[in-house]
């Protein structure tokens, strides 16, 4: 009979981390991407965080920091959430048989049951480890089901990095130098119904793949946009597919951002915060008519898979998140909190000529700036677009970071918007904390010359030098 022995001492992977922690710029400098760790320290944010619990990161020196960006929207329960935690415990306590492959997984039954019933016109869920993994699982499913090749997508769309993913990316500084992508993926204007049923009257589509609301920017669709894309979907026989990766699991104040519209999707693409932030999941919810075209014969039953999708800690760590959603009023907390910053940077719009526009849903919420009016700021506005559009986000996020403790993200490339993305778990108190802090910084920004204008000619100096190779 075999057993396991030890071999000497348990590793202690916390005290490796604290051992080590001077030397991690060092380490990725030389062994992972040294160009990251050159812009985190020529934007000031190379502090070193050593800790996270809830909404907020700790540095070395043990300053609390509010975390508006949540790991891209990972950790929509915050960090290290207990109950997620025990669930993650608990499943290594019990020794559970995981990924025998010959054989299925109890908590992916679970899983999958509990997520068809927050979206009860879908019948099955397939597993991955990403949400671009997800998207490329559904290409494959919508080609299958459909017999078709085209993939239809929206300009300024977020979908993934990986090849079936990226052909269906709306930005094309991603795409640059990895190309050619499929040959059958194109681009429609986002929120354009003419747009979309002209691409579609083809009849060679595919999918259709959408996000509710778009990421990169923020960029919210008219009310009847949904309504129609299922429509002219269903139509033309194209599949409807939401990806819900970002907007989902309680983002904007419902469990789908769909939820807003009425809309049923023939697809649903979850992931991010499904795991809690723990352990990467993702998940693709459709009809039964679309799985079964795929897995249609018992010699046809692994033709596509993934090896990791349905191990036990991400199975345990999805049903925990929504476990804890529901007991812990998550989604309610995020409607209120998200109503409550929209209309205080609504307010703030009319007192600040370089806040053009404020949008979103739930915790899900764009700040844009635009050109000021006045002599003075148009002048030093030029100049930063002149170098480089979309500059100005950083001398805005910057200060932020710097003197407010507050991380946040520049919603794209190119782009004029800063998006917020906190745990939905935040409260009146970190309410308080954004919303003066960006006052105090975008009040700054009005003043020229000032520090924040000072901090956009450094800036401006280093994107110059950036593009002379210097």
């Amino acid at each position: 009979m075999s057993v396991q022995t030890k071999a000497g001492p348990s590793i202690n992977v916390a005290a490796l981390a604290a051992a080590r922690a001077d030397e991690r710029y060092s380490l990725h400098s030389q062994h992972l991407n040294e160009m990251w760790v050159r812009v985190l320290k020529t934007i000031g944010y190379d502090v070193g965080f050593s800790r996270g619990v809830g909404p907020y990161l700790y540095d070395r020196a043990g300053v609390r920091y509010l975390d508006l960006l949540s790991g891209w929207g990972v950790f929509a329960l915050g960090r290290n959430h207990p109950k997620v935690r025990d669930a993650l415990v608990g499943v290594l306590d019990a020794e559970l048989p995981n990924l025998v492959q010959l054989d299925v997984s109890v908590l992916a039954g679970v899983l999958a049951e509990r997520l068809l019933g927050r979206a009860p016109w879908l019948d099955k869920v397939f597993f991955a480890n990403s949400g671009a993994e997800s998207v490329e699982a559904a290409i494959k499913f919508a080609r299958a089901a459909t017999g078709r090749a085209g993939l239809l997508h929206c300009s300024h769309s977020f979908h993934g990095l990986t090849y079936g993913s990226l052909a269906v990316n709306g930005d094309a500084i991603f795409k640059k130098g990895f190309g050619p992508m499929l040959s059958d993926a194109r681009e429609v204007p986002f929120d354009d119904l003419p747009a979309l049923e002209e691409a579609l009257s083809r009849r060679d589509i595919a999918a259709f793949f959408v996000e509710p609301i778009q990421g990169k920017g923020v960029n919210i669709p008219a009310d009847d946009y949904l309504r129609g894309v299922a429509e002219l979907c269903r139509k033309y026989g194209t599949l409807f597919v939401a990806d819900e990766v970002q907007t989902g699991i309680g983002r904007t104040g419902a469990f789908l951002a769909i939820d807003h519209y009425g809309v049923e999707p023939d697809m649903v693409i979850l992931a991010k915060a499904l795991s809690g932030g723990h352990v990467p999941v993702g998940a693709v919810l459709t009809r039964k008519w679309v799985f079964d075209k795929v897995f249609d014969r018992m010699d046809r039953a692994v033709v596509h898979g993934s090896t990791f999708s349905k191990n036990d800690m991400a199975m345990a760590a999805g049903i925990a998140t929504l476990e804890v959603l529901d007991q812990e009023k998550v989604i309610e907390n995020a409607a209120a909190q998200g109503h409550r910053l929209l209309e205080s940077f609504k307010r703030m719009a009319k007192d600040f000529e370089l806040v053009a526009d404020v949008r979103g849903k739930g915790l899900m919420i764009g700040i844009e700036f635009g050109p000021p009016k006045s002599f003075k700021l148009k002048t030093a506005w030029n100049l930063l677009e002149t170098v480089n559009s979309g500059l100005f986000c950083q001398l805005v996020s910057i200060p932020l970071f710097r003197d407010h403790k507050v991380l946040t993200q520049v919603a794209g490339h190119g782009n004029h918007t800063i998006k917020l993305l906190p745990a939905l778990t935040i409260c009146d108190a970190d309410c308080d904390w954004i919303e003066s802090s960006f006052a105090a910084v975008i009040a700054d920004a009005h003043q020229a010359p000032s520090a924040v204008w000072s901090l956009g000619k450094t800036l401006a100096e280093h994107a110059i030098k950036a593009r002379l190779g210097a």
